[in-house]
């Protein structure tokens, strides 16, 4: 993607996905798009210490973002910024049946 030289639009969203049930997410960058991702809230809610974690998938290959054991019944949160160009996809998952995420990220649409 050419670096944005006309007028877009920079507006804030977020993911929310509760209970993720030991499933693979993905969301991708659309075309002429950069996210921003702002902070990232995983809520441990089953009995058990859990394993989390989420990648930058570049097309090619999974780049490891973060992985860690998230404590039963506690919050992790993730407030480093990191950019997701066009043709990146994030992924995140869990190895638990009960983990709540909510994912906070400015979209800057070029197209």
């Amino acid at each position: 993607m050419a670096i944005p030289s006309g007028s877009g639009t920079e507006v804030l969203k977020r993911i929310v996905y509760n209970a993720n049930n030991n499933a693979t997410r993905t969301y991708a960058v659309g075309t002429n798009k950069i996210w921003t991702i702002l902070t990232i809230f995983i809520h441990n809610a089953t009995g058990t210490a859990t394993g989390a974690n989420f990648h930058n998938h570049d097309g090619t290959n999974d780049i490891k973002i973060w992985t860690g054991t998230i404590a039963n019944d506690s919050t992790f949160v993730w407030n480093d910024r990191y950019i997701l160009s066009s043709g990146d996809s994030f992924r995140f998952w869990n190895t638990a049946t009960d983990m709540d995420w909510v994912i906070s990220y400015i979209d800057q649409d070029w197209s």
